[in-house]
């Protein structure tokens, strides 16, 4: 079955050609359809990787082009860090799938929605199962497509068509990075395959400096794709999507890309030390900035995607004090609460027909579910003991820790405590506290959205088990089993960390208790002692304004300035030339009389005058 691996992304892209091809005659059919290949890729995604588990890794490869002594190919390569991302995906994939089909019940466009998630699942499938980094890099273009057109989907409101095209923008400029670090690696190491790249590293054959350039330059991509400062501002703007594509964006697939990424080109940063500490400093920054932002949204998807953000900021920081496993482990549990939260979010939206938390209240005598699916997920993210978040948080503030980068720590526990505080905010007052009026009349969720929550809950809670010295650190030796450059891949708790672990999240929750749910500490009076911090925080710290006014306005100011020059300089320059040419033209053309006698006579008087200049001159 593994030498068919390359199938897995061709099913959900045979789902995406035949709803696009019969999506009037499988508008009503066209959710089942698209979750009946989901779950058959899901199963050959499991069966796959019951089979790597054997073998460890698998590579099938094809000559695609040559170029000069050149060969590039394609194929599939299955290790146990893309086999992980490969399962996560299919995984989460389905579950969406079949969230969807009672989110989306009534839309005029379901088939062309299950079209888009079937083409953005095989774009994500085809990107992890990617032997060289052409290959990867062409289906990381696919995957923004894709993320465009359900961003998009709504293109009929001005605000999704806008989030469509600066995801889009934002999001290329990052894979500008990416483009030229990718060949400057290949004029370096003469091939795009991982493994070759990897051995010219480890082999010392390439200058620390140039190593420095192109980590750097890859990082940029990896920062567009998962939204990070300062390319982070097109994701919370990804949310005039339907609930689904931000669960599905901002969960296990285009986010992730990035850390993947990074994962994938990890003996390039052990390599140079200084692309690590620009990799720590850029995430341990965006998971401070975010959540701080997190904590006075008010729009329920909004607050999520700001969480995202500063959690792929914690995979990032992670990644850049050498906690490979670490990150990769918060980035294996995000996937499951993150889902879960983005899709008991989509249930509210979905009951009570608005964003605005301010307008909710009082939803977990309406809504047991998804009030209680909600609060796993909230507790897991929170990192609150025995729940996934919990281990693999402490995990990353450990590698952070053993790394002697302690102001990154400090900010790393900021972050963490933060993202209790705001994450409860959340939970009170959308579930807890008094009904409002205006959602008096809550819409049942149907059973086909309950499913995946119930699902996801669980991973939410027991995911975590897979890697904690509590039990084993099954998730560790996997991963090191096919990263044979790591030299360690588990960084030892000190005692302390873990009780300060617990103290950040319950600290976070309490805090959180007294403001919003008992009300027995004025949330307004921070806002009238500090109202400048609140009105920056709500502002998101005007950095979409500051690009506005810098890159937007500057760029039509300078387009508007050569407009000019073109059309009053150079244009008139090239008006004046053209009628002195013509005034030429037209005066040599009165001298062409058709008169014999009078073209003999200038004939004439030129060699009058020729055989002159050399008589006076002296001859030759």
């Amino acid at each position: 079955m593994i030498d068919y691996a390359w199938l897995v992304p061709v099913i959900p892209f045979l789902s995406f050609f035949i709803l696009i091809l019969f999506r009037t005659k499988m508008q009503k059919t066209s959710g089942l359809v698209a979750t009946i290949f989901s779950g058959l890729t899901l199963i050959y995604a499991i069966v796959i990787f019951g089979q790597l588990i054997k073998r460890q890794t698998y590579l099938a490869e094809w000559q695609w082009l040559t170029i000069g002594t050149v060969d590039i190919s394609f194929g599939v390569l299955l290790n146990p860090l893309n086999g992980l991302m490969l399962l996560l995906v299919a995984f989460v994939s389905f579950l969406i799938h079949l969230y969807s089909i009672g989110y989306m019940d009534g839309d005029k466009r379901t088939s062309v929605f299950f079209a888009y998630l079937g083409l953005f699942t095989a774009a994500m499938l085809g990107l992890v199962m990617s032997p060289n980094l052409l290959q990867f890099y062409m289906f990381w273009e696919l995957v923004g497509l894709g993320s465009f057109l359900l961003i998009g989907f709504y293109f009929y409101k001005n605000s999704a068509k806008k989030a469509a095209k600066k995801a889009f923008i934002m999001t290329r400029i990052g894979d500008m990075g990416l483009l030229i670090g990718l060949i400057l690696l290949f004029w370096q190491t003469n091939s795009f395959r991982f493994a070759d790249i990897s051995e010219v590293i480890l082999a010392g054959q390439m200058e620390s400096g140039m190593i420095t350039l192109i980590a750097i330059l890859i990082l940029i991509g990896a920062i567009g794709k998962s939204g990070q400062f300062p390319l982070h501002t097109w994701l919370p703007d990804a949310m005039e999507g339907p609930t689904p594509v931000s669960a599905l964006i901002h969960a296990a697939t285009m986010v992730a890309a990035g850390i993947y990424l990074i994962a994938v080109m990890y003996p390039l940063y052990m390599a140079s030390n200084v692309a690590l500490a620009i990799v720590a400093s850029v995430g341990a920054f965006t998971a401070l900035y975010a959540a701080t932002i997190g904590l006075v949204q008010d729009d329920i998807k909004q607050v999520l995607a700001y969480s995202t953000i500063s959690q792929l900021g914690y995979m990032l920081l992670a990644m850049g004090v050498l906690g490979y496993t670490a990150g990769i482990f918060h980035l294996f549990t995000h996937a499951f609460f993150k889902a879960l939260l983005f899709l008991a979010a989509g249930a509210v939206i979905h009951a009570v027909h608005t964003q605005n938390i301010k307008q909710m209240g009082g939803l977990s005598k309406k809504m047991k579910v998804t009030s209680v699916t909600f609060l796993i997920g909230a507790l897991a993210i929170s990192g609150f003991p025995l729940l996934s978040g919990f281990f693999s948080k402490e995990e990353i503030l450990a590698a952070v820790w053993a790394n002697g980068q302690y102001g990154l720590f400090v900010i790393a526990i900021l972050a963490a405590f933060l993202t209790s505080l705001y994450m409860f905010r959340l939970f009170f007052l959308v579930f807890e506290g008094e009904s409002k009026k205006t959602i008096d009349k809550i819409q049942p969720t149907p059973i086909t959205m309950k499913i995946p929550m119930i699902v996801l809950a669980f991973f939410a809670i027991f995911s975590g088990y897979l890697n904690t010295s509590w039990f084993e650190t099954y998730l560790a030796d996997w991963l090191a089993s096919g990263a044979t450059f790591l030299s360690t891949h588990h960084h030892e708790t000190p005692l302390w960390l873990f009780f300060v672990t617990i103290l950040l999240s319950v600290g976070g929750i309490v805090l959180a208790y007294f403001i919003y749910g008992k009300k027995r500490i004025n949330q307004e009076d921070w806002k009238s002692s500090f109202p400048g911090v609140h009105t920056l925080l709500k502002n998101k710290y005007y950095i979409d304004e500051f690009y506005q006014l810098t890159f937007v306005k500057a760029t039509n100011a300078i387009g508007t300035f050569f407009t000019y020059v073109e059309k009053y300089i150079i244009q008139l320059c090239m008006t004046f030339v053209k009628d002195v040419v013509q005034s030429l033209s037209k005066t040599g053309t009165k001298t062409q009389t058709g008169q014999t006698q009078t073209y003999g006579a200038v004939a004439f008087l030129g060699l009058v005058l020729i055989v002159a200049f050399y008589v006076l001159k002296g001859g030759y």
